[in-house]
């Protein structure tokens, strides 16, 4: 009884992961990306031959999730490219797509600039050139209209329009990081300050709760976003100029990989764009690196995504000594009830409002239905020299498979936008 009760315990992060269900939450991503600007007559056909989205029906100031491949199809990881003039776009997100993009157009003789506003963990001094807020939650829209004046107007899913905040220009891109309606708000950081303090007073009365760092990396698990794959660079031999471009302190030089998964050949990592349900965002009617390979692996896909709800249980006894937290990238073995491997975890966090732990996770298709049983054996694989499948006496804890996205307004009327 006193574990149930100190689980129970509201703390912040339990507080924002409500909000942005029952009122609305704000979220500063001023910090924690990476931005670079392709600008030039030929950014839009350098765009086209290293990545597999459709820019034929690119609208000056909408965004796609950014899908470029590897030679052998894989994904090089996603981002999200805005396209802000006809020559100009932006790439936001982990670094890796944007050194893979940053290479071809310094190989290849593009006529293209391009300049890179790092995150905040390597920037070697001052601000972020761009300040970036996320409101979400079903008081969003009304937050908006309060803090510009009016409600805003009427914006396709992942397209944006200009307002104005006191005369300061703002890009308001229709956007929703867990499956609740909002909006990302993009504008010089000089007047961070300023449209911070508006978004706050604005949403005070209706309930609106900033939040932080523990509760924004939560918020993916539901809406079935796998992020940071692991880059398919690491074994093609037409790609080992490309490695030695890249510094061993990049992204793709110093990303961890954990958990009770492990495997000797970094390529059982590597994952497909089908299996990420990035299908939508690709089109096949056109040559780009990859193409030939991606189109060959879409009738091979054998794993599916979806939620793993772990066992109660298991969980109490598990995680007994945390403290009710818990959100990791590792990689877990997911396994039947006979240990046989059938899938690996990709992101885990505790879901507070459902008093859950869930896992995004890639599992085979012969047991990716819902209600099918698994386990998840929770432990630190020591890496090489030990065989993947060894024994090491990690606890199994049981899973239910879910559908992935796990939310069902994301499912139905999110997706659906």
């Amino acid at each position: 009884m006193g574990r149930a009760r100190r689980r129970r315990r509201v703390r912040g992060w339990q507080r924002e992961q409500e909000a942005w269900r029952s009122t609305v939450a704000l979220s500063d991503l001023s910090f924690h990306m990476s931005d670079t600007v392709f600008e030039g007559p030929d950014a839009t056909r350098l765009l086209r031959d290293v990545s597999a989205n459709d820019y034929d029906r690119f609208a000056i100031g909408q965004a796609k999730q950014f899908v470029p491949v590897s030679y052998d199809g894989n994904i090089i990881t996603d981002g999200i490219l805005l396209r802000e003039a006809p020559d100009r776009y932006a790439l936001t997100g982990v670094p890796a797509a944007q050194n893979w993009v940053t290479f071809h157009a310094e190989r290849n003789g593009y006529d293209v600039a391009f300049s890179t506003d790092p995150d905040s963990s390597v920037r070697r001094a001052g601000d972020p050139k761009l300040f970036r807020f996320q409101i979400q939650g079903p008081h969003a829209l009304e937050v908006a209209a309060r803090a510009f004046g009016g409600p805003l107007p009427e914006t396709k899913f992942f397209h944006s329009v200009f307002v104005d905040v006191d005369g300061r220009r703002v890009r308001a891109l229709r956007h929703g990081m867990a499956g609740q309606a909002g909006y990302e708000f993009i504008g010089s950081f000089a007047d961070h300050g300023a449209v911070k303090d508006a978004l706050l007073e604005a949403g005070e009365p209706l309930g609106l709760v900033p939040v932080g760092g523990m509760a924004y990396f939560t918020n993916g698990v539901e809406s079935g976003w796998i992020p940071t794959p692991t880059p398919a660079i690491y074994t093609d031999p037409r790609l080992a100029d490309y490695r030695r471009w890249l510094s061993a302190f990049s992204y793709e030089g110093k990303k961890p990989l954990g958990g009770s998964f492990y495997s000797d050949d970094i390529a059982d990592y590597y994952l497909s764009p089908w299996e990420l349900g990035y299908g939508r965002s690709i089109t096949l009617d056109r040559e780009f690196i990859g193409r030939d390979a991606l189109n060959e692996a879409h009738e091979l896909v054998r794993r599916r995504k979806v939620t793993l709800e772990f066992d109660a249980a298991d969980v109490a006894a598990v995680f007994d000594d945390h403290p009710g937290y818990v959100r990791t990238y590792d990689r877990h073995r997911v396994q039947a009830q006979d240990g046989a491997l059938v899938g690996m975890t990709f992101w885990t966090a505790t879901i507070a409002p459902l008093d859950r732990i869930l896992a995004l996770a890639l599992v085979d298709e012969g047991v990716a239905e819902p209600g099918t049983e698994l386990e998840v054996a929770w432990g630190e694989h020591p890496g090489h020299g030990t065989a993947p499948d060894a024994d090491l006496g990690f606890p199994r804890i049981r899973a239910t498979v879910r559908p992935s996205p796990y939310n069902e307004y994301t499912r139905t009327a999110y997706r659906a936008a």
